[in-house]
């Protein structure tokens, strides 16, 4: 029995990768691409703690492999799709990138406020 996407109005069929999440590949990569532009948004303003970071690298890792497994799986899919997967995987990257400098930022920041209460 084939799934339908659970997106209203959607009559995509969910590939077996994604029967967790019960979208077909575009809605996928449209809910990854919604969640890491909320995630940027959470990291903008300074890096999030070492629990949150490690919550964020988990939903990446997580997102990257469900997404290769998509990208390499049964299904065929049309150039368009494939192009917005590549995509996706990039924007996973990057704000992979992002966290880290904004943890590299803060700690120099740390450093120096902890020398500036020692003296």
């Amino acid at each position: 029995m084939e799934l339908a996407c659970r997106i209203a109005g959607c009559k995509a069929v969910v590939p077996a990768e994604l029967t967790q999440e019960n979208f077909c590949p575009l809605h996928f990569t449209v809910s990854v691409e919604q969640r890491c532009a909320d995630l940027r948004r959470e990291t903008v303003g300074g890096a999030p703690d070492e629990g949150r970071r490690e919550e964020i690298v988990r939903y990446l890792g997580e997102a990257g492999k469900t997404l290769a497994g998509v990208a390499t799986g049964n299904q065929r899919l049309p150039d368009e799709l494939k192009a917005r997967i590549l995509n996706t995987f990039l924007t996973l990257m990057n704000l992979r990138e992002n966290m880290e400098r904004a943890v590299a930022r803060q700690k120099p920041m740390a450093d120096a406020a902890n020398r500036s209460a020692k003296v």
